[in-house]
């Protein structure tokens, strides 16, 4: 995976971070063309990276555009501690996160399904799907066995491509505690595997 920007153009060039501020600040001044602009930079990635969390292309096209509502509201709420694609990145996930929650099935239909139905009707999250790819892998086991924390930081980083200032601000935690957990991570792992 790489470190860098996640972002690409469409010319497969990666849009340049300072040119992706100027139009942020289009933006906060209601330059619907900025907005545009911006999507067309971001959309893509965006959307096949939410697709590959949930697996349902509908709802990581609901989350794409309600990321981009969010940015038309509150463009004036990037603080530039980051790359603008991590801060899109985080917006993105929260919304994934929200549509998820929204799709969940009631208690009452759970009690109507057997198991089989349920795991069959449930979108998997790309980290539940690396888990069980891995599962018959030495990986697998070792990487299932991590606390939800140090996962989260793992695949922040390792899968994401995001630096630890940039996990910190999707996570929500202090750029410390994201290098930590994951020292944290990649020493359990490495005990798992011996």
């Amino acid at each position: 995976m790489p470190t860098s920007n996640p972002a690409s153009s469409d010319d497969g060039s990666e849009p340049s971070d300072a040119e992706d501020r100027a139009l942020l600040a289009r933006i906060v001044r209601a330059d619907r063309f900025a907005l545009e602009q911006l999507y067309r930079r971001h959309a893509l990635w965006l959307t096949a990276r939410l697709e590959n969390r949930c697996g349902d292309p509908d709802l990581a096209d609901i989350a794409v555009q309600d990321t981009f509502i969010a940015v038309w509201r509150s463009a004036n709420g990037y603080r530039g501690d980051g790359s603008v694609a991590a801060w899109l990145w985080g917006i993105a996930i929260r919304r994934l996160i929200d549509q998820l929650r929204r799709q969940r099935p009631t208690p009452m239909a759970i009690e109507h399904l057997n198991h089989h139905q349920q795991a069959a009707t449930r979108p998997v999250s790309f980290e539940d799907d690396l888990t069980r790819r891995a599962a018959h892998s030495e990986l697998g086991p070792a990487f299932a066995s991590l606390s939800p924390d140090l996962r989260a930081v793992l695949v922040a980083t390792a899968i994401d491509g995001l630096t630890t200032r940039e996990a910190a601000h999707l996570l929500g935690v202090p750029q410390g505690t994201v290098k930590t957990r994951l020292m944290r991570a990649r020493a359990q792992l490495q005990e798992a595997l011996r």
